[in-house]
């Protein structure tokens, strides 16, 4: 009887791949070469502008440059909050970001549920056209026609109101009141149907068989959705979610740069205005550097407790 010997023997070592990082990449070299735009496009934009946090910790001198200029330590952040500005902008910039995050995070998704219900291609190829395009309007055309149509006296809304016998002389721009529902108004315009795309293709992902096993046990549209739709989709909202934490501190620029009115100030002032305020227009160029770093690292600690509170409670995280 010849006797057979194992290719492995109890308490061996495990043999090491041949493959190599080196051969995996030459095996896969042109989808490494496809992603080399994306990599030069992180390591110019994000990365390497990176330097510059340096200005948070020195006053900067024209005639030294940045590497000599003096060190000032953690000056510039103690001078930010303890100015009388701080306390107001933090505020208004977190009511503005939360309304962003948490009250509107809502109505993507249902948009993307009610887009996968509609089975005429033609009219949902239509209202998806039309719903993306203001995505693709810069934030100066959207402003613009927002101020054409609550315009005093001319514009559309205080013209129907005229119409209807009412005042049609309110500057809705001017007045705070109105500032919180033009600005998540406008937001939710621009953004809702392109945020929505990302939504439908996790929808999509969703095994047919699980609808078809949930008719068969007679369960309704709404049964369906609630028990086999959203705990499918539940993962990108909470990865979406996470990732979104890490803005928590940055309302967005451009659509309140350009809604600021003397009127509407002292709630639509916010971090990223004051930032561009004090160091373009005011040249104090380490002292907004120190505020918009600190968005930065409030921002990345969000991200890291939620990423980790989400790991223990859903099995969901980013790493």
């Amino acid at each position: 009887m010849s006797s057979h010997v194992s290719a492995t023997t109890p308490g061996a070592k495990p043999r090491k791949p041949r493959t190599t990082l080196w051969r995996t990449i030459v095996l896969h070299r042109y989808l490494y070469f496809m992603l080399l735009p994306c990599l030069a496009f992180f390591i110019i934009f994000n990365y390497i502008p990176m330097g510059g946090l340096l200005l948070a910790f020195k006053e900067y001198k024209f005639n030294k440059g940045l590497l000599h200029s003096p060190w000032v330590g953690f000056d510039y952040f103690k001078q930010f909050f303890n100015s009388y500005q701080s306390k107001q902008l933090i505020v208004n910039t977190l009511i503005i970001s939360s309304m962003k995050l948490f009250l509107y995070l809502p109505f993507p998704i249902l948009l993307a549920l009610m887009f996968n219900e509609v089975r005429n291609k033609w009219f949902k190829n239509i209202s998806q056209s039309i719903l993306y395009l203001p995505h693709f309007l810069s934030w100066v055309v959207v402003i613009g026609l927002v101020q054409r149509l609550l315009a005093p006296d001319t514009g559309l809304l205080n013209e129907f109101f005229s119409s209807m016998g009412g005042d049609g002389s309110t500057f809705y721009m001017m007045d705070p009141k109105y500032f919180y529902q033009i600005m998540f108004g406008s937001h939710m315009w621009k953004s809702l149907g392109w945020d929505s795309i990302i939504y439908m293709a996790a929808i999509a992902g969703v095994n047919p068989d699980m609808y078809e096993a949930a008719k068969i046990d007679g369960a309704s549209k709404l049964r369906e959705i609630c028990s086999i739709t959203l705990p499918s989709i539940m993962p990108t909202v909470v990865i979406l979610f996470i990732l979104s934490l890490g803005n928590i501190l940055s309302a967005g620029f451009d659509q309140l740069y350009l809604l600021r009115t003397p009127g509407n100030m002292q709630l639509s002032d916010i971090l990223d205005t004051y930032i561009i305020r004090v160091g373009l227009q005011g040249g104090q160029y380490g002292y907004a550097t120190a505020v918009g770093l600190l968005q930065g690292l409030i921002g990345l600690v969000l991200v890291v407790i939620a990423n980790r509170v989400s790991r223990k409670v859903s099995d969901t995280s980013l790493w």
